[in-house]
């Protein structure tokens, strides 16, 4: 027999997915709206996501040479990530078009909807692909290699769920491309602060991914969808221990690394009590609590980005 409550709590959920309330959508005529969702605009948490370890990279950057990152350069890479985040959805919303029509929180998203269609769908992705490929041009050579090598990240990482149980290992692959980006736009190399900084975003969102797939388990498990999830289950704090251990761990290389100053050290220690803190309030049958938890993310980067920042002198 049907649970009502559990009927109830998925259309709530499918609901939230896709609302406008006190957002920027309120404000956009009603045709862009669907547009607008595909972007992710009215959930900026994955914006913040991809951003902050472009911010990381150039901060830390600067600190090799005893200054702070340019304005230029930051603004140029929070647009990048609007853009480039809004197009990473886009494709991923392209790519599982017939699996989120089938998953009670994605259901009412706009192609599974059909209020954006497949050919509206690709002519968007392409759009905004243009956006960022003029925003890529303004960097040296070597940052539009990267970025450019950066999209094949993007291209397979919607089809990792169909492969691995890991597709949030993919994740952190892809989000944390900024961190070498941003170090490289500064530096015009590459360096181990890079390395280690681009490895702790990596184990930092392969944590709080796993945190954000623990609210669509049951439907991956039946459509057949895999995540870490539900290849850890019950072991997920102990797993997120480690993940967010290795994450502080390097943290603490690339600060050394980068000869970081005592604001940087007070800075990764109040990161290092923020995810305690997430492992610890953590309920994996709670899907609320597992989506608060994952945005809190934007606080851990927010903490990180303060420690680079304030570590320069």
């Amino acid at each position: 027999m049907a649970d009502p409550t559990q009927d109830r709590r998925e259309a709530d959920d499918a609901t939230a997915d896709t609302q406008m309330h006190d957002t920027i959508l309120r404000f956009l005529p009603s045709g862009w709206l669907g547009y607008a969702q595909l972007a992710r605009l009215d959930r900026p948490i994955g914006t913040w996501l991809l951003f902050l370890p472009c911010f990381w990279g150039l901060a830390m950057a600067s600190a090799q040479f005893g200054s702070y990152p340019p304005v230029a350069m930051i603004v140029l890479f929070a647009i990048g990530a609007l853009v480039m985040r809004g197009a990473g959805c886009t494709f991923n919303d392209i790519a599982d078009r017939d699996i989120d029509g089938q998953v009670a929180r994605t259901a009412l998203r706009p192609l599974p909807s059909g209020r954006v269609t497949l050919n509206q769908a690709i002519g968007f992705l392409l759009a905004q692909l243009a956006i960022g490929l003029l925003i890529l041009l303004q960097f040296n050579g070597l940052t539009i290699l990267l970025g450019v090598a950066s999209l094949g990240l993007v291209a397979i990482y919607p089809f990792m769920k169909r492969i691995t149980y890991w597709p949030q290992f993919f994740l952190g692959l892809t989000f944390n491309w900024g961190a070498l980006m941003g170090y490289n736009a500064v530096a015009g190399q590459l360096a181990p602060a890079a390395i280690a900084l681009y490895a702790a975003g990596i184990f930092w969102t392969l944590g709080y991914d796993t945190i954000y797939a623990h609210q669509d388990r049951e439907d991956d498990a039946l459509l057949g969808v895999k995540s870490s999830a539900l290849r850890l289950g019950n072991n997920t704090k102990p797993a997120l221990t480690l993940f967010y251990a290795c994450a502080v761990g390097l943290l603490i290389v690339a600060g050394l690394y980068a000869g970081m100053n005592l604001l940087y050290w007070v800075g990764i220690g109040v990161t290092a009590w923020h995810l305690a803190m997430q492992i610890y309030l953590l309920d994996i049958d709670s899907p609320e609590m597992c989506l608060r938890l994952f945005r809190s993310n934007r606080d851990t980067g927010l903490i990180i980005a303060a420690a680079t920042l304030l570590g320069t002198f």
